[in-house]
């Protein structure tokens, strides 16, 4: 008996399919891509039809021979990659590199990677999608026509090595616009007047002022500015009555949110765990391709996870629905079944993200999966059993309070009942305060002043973006796919274009001077709405309505219209200027970037002024020269004295005469080298993968090094010369280098 092939491109998910079905099915992995575009040509052929020039990845050979042979003895052949245009478009290359016979060749799509999943889809095979094909190969020719006709001009114009896309520098465009915004906001202090205030009972009431004479003060567009003002109404505030005027009570529901898509799941993620997008889909991608569970097996945890639909099988919904009655009762289980709607410009290609075995709870296989992997897989299982649970159901009650010319307000709320919150709250990316419980209050009461208090607060610039509130951006401006959010926000770090500090996105210098030239001579092709645009027309090739040729052609004609006009024209990129002037020439000193060195202040007169300093952002981000540290050491080259620079190996000694002298040397420990007789010192250097260690000033001579920063101490129980610090455990001890001796002790116990 003949068996049918099935080619997937992952490994995992190989084993866990061959485990489900047996024998009866022959099951192999790609591995990933195994025909592309090389990597160091354009590979696009614009004359003739943009024909891509796809050939099998160096390595790869080895595995089209092992699908070819195995193809060769099957009576039909799967397709069973991803099922996105990604997974598309691996399957069909390998069937037309191969020359598979079309009769044999199926397309199926596994949703879930479970026994019932998997057979499902094997019942219903389709074949090949041409337009999915097409969709994809004419995102990577737009993509690669991008990244290899503009980088060039970044290259020449800016600096070497640095590179453009068309959707990561949208994403950077959206990063430096909001830092743009966040330098030029004017901060603005006002007060805010808050009455503590007792009824008969606890707890105490904060009442905050709303009116003055009838006129509204919100808080937001309409504030307290004047400090002299505010503590006049402090004043005559402690001598009024606070008697309650009005009181509304009114009944408030909130529903759960929706079982998690790509992006969603992403910021949830975030902001509960700190992952990264590029962590939360690689955990997502082990739980859907298959973890061994016990007696179970391995079998897939969640349905696909690149997806943009909230929708869920009827079969799902059923047993969610099962699920809580089971756990919490039916009181949490709403009349009907919840059904949700997709956003506008949705896919629908696949369900939304859950988990496939609702009997395999967080509790049950927890212990048969790594930590960051429960952690996730019980995300995913709470907010699809939260999102077909009842509502949240609330009662809302405002205080308005009337003390002499002064109004105030307070608000409350109590729950009724818990509803999906039992189980599963949606973070924040806000820091946003629930309303207070209230006591018994009654209209015309009498309340108590305890005090009046003055808050002085200060008007905010919009928050940086972190990881979730980026993602959610990328997603509301129909910014790139679900597939490709993890990717856009891992390339512009790597590209240096933004830095992440307290988990949010900080533009560099660079980044800021890419961003600045892009928009100022491509500012078609980094609009937000002609890429959200762009997404839509690759949908209309997957579609039919809209041919590989006429997109293309559509794209490359006005792109190649923007390079003429930059290339050929006689501009020079000018780097951002400061208020500092050059101490030799007393022209304007400029930020640059350097590919060695990072970022340094330089002559805006080069080449005529080859000043250059190292420089530090004060707190209001004013820039200020950094004054080189003089040292007593002499030049090796010219014997004149030297300063301490910092470059891309991190500290080191430089001559004063630079770049007429290059003379340098390494910077010293002050710590003697411990081997017997020698009399060198150890000094600072760097390794070739960029990290520290410290060795002998008289290396070839001696050869001692050590990774850890040595002290000038000896060791109390061998009496070895020096000490190395190291941090252990999170404390700071200081251990003997000789590992025979092996003694160690706490800084601080140390003295």
């Amino acid at each position: 008996m003949s068996k049918s092939l099935i080619i997937v491109e992952s490994p995992t998910k190989a084993k866990t399919i061959e485990r489900i079905l047996g024998k009866d099915y022959g099951v192999l992995s790609s591995n990933g891509h195994v025909i592309d575009l090389p990597s160091k040509e354009l590979a696009v052929d614009t004359e003739h039809g943009f024909v891509l020039k796809n050939q099998v990845i160096p390595g790869k050979r080895k595995v089209l021979s092992q699908i070819s042979k195995a193809a060769k003895d099957a009576d039909r052949i799967l397709l069973a990659t991803d099922p996105d245009r990604e997974g598309e478009a691996i399957a069909y290359l390998i069937a037309n590199h191969l020359k598979l016979p079309e009769e044999k060749v199926y397309r199926v799509l596994f949703h879930e990677i479970t026994k019932a999943g998997i057979l499902r889809a094997l019942e219903n095979p389709g074949r090949p999608d041409h337009l999915k094909f097409e969709a994809q190969q004419a995102r990577r020719a737009i993509d690669r026509l991008v990244g290899y006709k503009l980088s060039p001009v970044l290259w020449k114009k800016i600096r070497r090595g640095l590179s453009a896309g068309r959707v990561q520098s949208v994403a950077l465009r959206l990063v430096c616009e909001r830092e743009k915004a966040i330098l030029a906001f004017k901060p603005e202090d006002y007060w805010l007047i808050f009455s503590h205030l007792e009824a008969e009972e606890k707890p105490v009431v904060k009442a905050r002022l709303v009116s003055v004479d009838g006129k509204k003060i919100d808080g937001k567009k309409t504030r307290i500015t004047d400090e002299t003002l505010a503590k006049q109404i402090h004043a005559k505030l402690k001598q009024e009555q606070h008697t309650v005027t009005d009181i509304q009570i009114r009944a408030a529901r909130r529903s759960p949110a929706p079982p998690f898509i790509t992006s969603t799941l992403q910021q949830e993620a975030a902001r509960k765990f700190r992952f990264t997008a590029k962590r939360t889909m690689m955990i997502a991608q082990q739980l859907y391709e298959g973890i061994s569970i016990g007696n179970v097996g391995t079998t897939g945890l969640i349905t696909y996870m690149r997806t943009d639909s909230v929708r869920v099988s009827g079969e799902a919904v059923t047993g969610a629905r099962e699920q809580v009655k089971n756990l919490f009762g039916s009181e949490y289980i709403p009349d009907s079944p919840r059904a949700y709607r997709n956003r506008k410009g949705a896919q629908d290609a696949h369900e939304a993200v859950r988990p496939t075995r609702l009997e395999l709870t967080p509790e049950k296989i927890g212990q048969h999966l790594e930590k960051d992997q429960a952690r996730l897989y019980e995300l995913i299982y709470k907010r699809f059993l939260a999102s077909q649970m009842t509502d949240l159901s609330l009662e809302k009650t405002r205080v308005n309070i009337e003390a002499g010319p002064y109004g105030m307000e307070v608000s409350g709320q109590r729950v009724i009942f818990n509803g999906f919150t039992i189980l599963y709250e949606e973070g924040r990316d806000d820091e946003g305060n629930s309303d207070p419980s209230l006591p018994p209050i009654s209209k015309g009461q009498d309340l108590k002043l305890i005090d009046v208090e003055v808050e002085k607060k200060t008007t905010q610039p919009p928050p940086r973006y972190t990881e979730a509130t980026l993602v959610k951006m990328l997603e509301e401006k129909g910014i790139g796919r679900p597939s490709t959010y993890a990717a856009i926000l891992d390339t512009i770090q790597k590209r240096n274009y933004v830095n992440k500090e307290q988990r949010r996105f900080i533009p560099t210098t660079l980044g800021m001077a890419v961003n600045d030239y892009l928009v100022t001579r491509f500012s078609r092709l980094v609009d937000v709405q002609f890429t959200a645009d762009m997404e839509d027309q690759l949908d209309s090739v997957e579609e039919g309505d809209k041919t590989y040729l006429e997109m293309l052609n559509g794209f490359y004609e006005p792109f190649v219209d923007e390079l003429d006009k930059v290339e050929n024209g006689d501009d020079d990129f000018q780097w951002g200027g400061t208020d500092e002037q050059c101490p030799k020439c007393d022209r304007g000193l400029v930020i640059k970037v350097s590919g060695k060195t990072g970022e340094f202040l330089a002559c805006s007169g080069y080449p005529d002024c080859k000043f250059t300093s190292n420089f530090k952002k004060t707190d209001d981000g004013k820039i200020q020269l950094v004054e080189e540290e003089k040292r007593e050491e002499r030049c090796p080259e010219c014997q004149g004295p030297m300063v301490l620079r910092q470059g891309r190996g991190g500290p080191f000694l430089g001559c004063t005469r630079y770049p007429d002298c290059r003379g340098t040397l390494p910077l010293s420990t002050g710590v003697p080298c411990p081997e017997d007789g020698c009399e060198g010192e150890l000094v600072v250097k760097r390794s070739k993968k960029g990290r520290t260690f410290y060795s002998c000033s008289r290396y070839p001579g001696c050869k001692f090094a050590t990774w850890d920063p040595p002290v000038a101490q000896p060791c109390p129980q061998c009496q070895n010369p020096i000490m190395t610090e190291k941090n252990i455990r999170g404390d700071d001890h200081l251990v003997c280098p000789r590992k025979e001796c092996g003694f160690r002790i706490q800084r601080d116990a140390a003295g």
